[in-house]
């Protein structure tokens, strides 16, 4: 749900002006979740993202997050069923799935997200659905979530990070973006425009529910350093 540089490009938890506010030209720091009154669920998630649904569409948003996707993919064996959580509406990772013969899925909390999804790809099966309490249909070769389950809330991401992994086939790769925090963490902002929340559960506990989970970390990289954001491929091993 979140990618480009008009997105929170970063997991930042000083007070610098993120490259998300300089592009929307607010300068919005870091604003403490109290600052909204309360933790976002992921349906309020969605109605913000309603608001800036066309933004992912623009032509700036279509590389990003590519070079990632293309050193994941190099560790799949089998190229069959592929899910992207947090899909947005751009269709980039669609575009690149389908090009490695996967038959892709898409899941998304926005309604409006999905609604410009299905316009650009009306032959992807897409689910407007909470990835909390959503039941993945099948295994899966091939999972991503990019900028997108750090909008969960913080007791929510180890039951969503196992549901990942257990609905992954043997070989089975997940590509996901977090915060490259040390503890877990949580934070709220405006700097997109409407209300958003983040948070992580920290580099150490993050690899270590991979490893109870049944992967193992395969690559892990601060992709736009000195920024936080982190980007992790996993895979599912043999049992």
């Amino acid at each position: 749900m979140v990618a480009g540089k008009i997105a929170p490009a970063a997991y930042c938890v000083t007070d610098k002006i993120s490259r998300a506010s300089v592009a929307l030209g607010i300068d919005c720091g870091i604003v403490l979740s109290t600052l909204l009154g309360h933790k976002m669920q992921p349906n309020e998630i969605g109605r913000s993202y309603d608001t800036i649904a066309n933004v992912w569409q623009e032509p700036h948003i279509q590389s990003n997050g590519i070079a990632q996707f293309e050193r994941a993919i190099k560790f799949t064996k089998i190229r069959n069923h592929a899910l992207d959580i947090g899909c947005g509406s751009s269709g980039r990772f669609f575009d690149f799935l389908l090009k490695h013969g996967f038959q892709v899925e898409g899941i998304d909390i926005s309604e409006k997200m999905v609604a410009l999804a299905r316009q650009r790809h009306p032959n992807v099966p897409l689910h407007q659905a909470d990835i909390c309490t959503w039941n993945l249909p099948r295994e899966y070769d091939f999972i991503s979530a990019w900028d997108s389950t750090w909008h969960l809330p913080l007791e929510k991401q180890e039951l969503v990070l196992r549901k990942i992994c257990e609905g992954l086939t043997q070989n089975g790769v997940f590509i996901f973006t977090t915060g490259g925090l040390d503890e877990p963490g949580e934070k709220s902002d405006s700097c997109m425009g409407p209300p958003m929340y983040y948070s992580v559960l920290g580099i150490p506990k993050t690899l270590e529910l991979l490893t109870r989970f049944g992967c193992i970390c395969r690559h892990l990289e601060y992709d736009q350093y000195p920024e936080q954001h982190l980007y992790v491929i996993a895979q599912r091993i043999q049992q």
